[in-house]
């Protein structure tokens, strides 16, 4: 324990000792916030004897994860391979494949990226005989994402769209490609965190076994969040209520 606490300052001390319930630490780059997840997942493990699989840490980039799990194992070992640790989309898509049929696709299901995205749309545009001039693949592709961002699905972006013909077009064509993902067992990019927070919010016994799985949750770069990703975090640490998230408040906008 004593290798896990060396070197940090009181402020990080206290942020990695305090393991019980919410812990929300804003300090600014280069101020070692990475240093205080890394050693709080270690000082988890081995003071509080945590299973690394009842760990959960979000990182916004697979770079960052695998840096974060190098250190992680410098400090306890290769149980650190066991950790849940990824991006937001890494670890829902590891929830997916185990329960997306609940939602109608199969667990093969692929994930269209944003060349396949405008593929798509291009074809709903044209068989829905829209002006491919004024509803460009690029610029509906890109309002459809704004809306998975809020978390509306089509019937509801409709609903937002009524007056306005543009987005009222632009909500036929959302509900044709949703359409066209389902029946080619496809989902985008945008809809991987979306579908994970709908099947936890339709399945309570699935929403049950991961909010319980994940005793501790934290969170890297919080300050980048969007409304999604905090619902996801919400939905999986309220069992148990131990979430740490660490963020710099002069970047972005923190949800608290």
């Amino acid at each position: 324990m004593q290798e896990i606490l060396k070197g940090l300052n009181d402020k990080q001390y206290e942020a990695v000792i305090n393991t019980e319930g919410p812990c929300l630490v804003i300090a600014g780059a280069g101020s070692g916030k990475t240093k205080v997840l890394t050693h709080k997942i270690a000082y988890l493990m081995q003071e509080k004897n945590v299973a690394p699989w009842n760990i959960l840490a979000i990182t916004f980039t697979n770079k960052a994860a695998n840096e974060m799990k190098e250190r992680i194992a410098s400090l306890v070992g290769e149980q650190a391979k066991d950790l849940w640790m990824g991006t937001f989309h890494s670890i829902c898509v590891k929830i997916l494949r185990s329960h997306i049929e609940k939602i109608g696709f199969s667990s093969s299901f692929i994930i269209f990226d944003t060349s396949d995205q405008r593929t798509m749309i291009k074809r709903c545009i044209k068989e829905l005989d829209l002006d491919d001039k004024m509803f460009t693949e690029r610029a509906v592709q890109s309002e459809i994402s704004n809306a998975k961002n809020e978390m509306l699905e089509p019937d509801q972006y409709a609903l937002r769209a009524k007056g306005d013909f543009r987005k009222e077009k632009i909500a036929q064509v959302f509900e044709k490609y949703q359409k066209s993902l389902k029946e080619n067992n496809a989902i985008d990019f945008d809809d991987i965190i979306n579908f994970t927070i709908k099947i936890l919010n339709e399945n309570p016994e699935i929403k049950e076994y991961y909010s319980n799985k994940f005793k501790y949750v934290l969170v890297d770069e919080y300050q980048d969040t969007n409304k999604s990703q905090f619902t996801l975090i919400k939905l999986l640490a309220e069992n148990n209520g131990n979430i740490t998230v660490v963020g710099d408040n002069d970047q972005r906008y923190l949800f608290i």
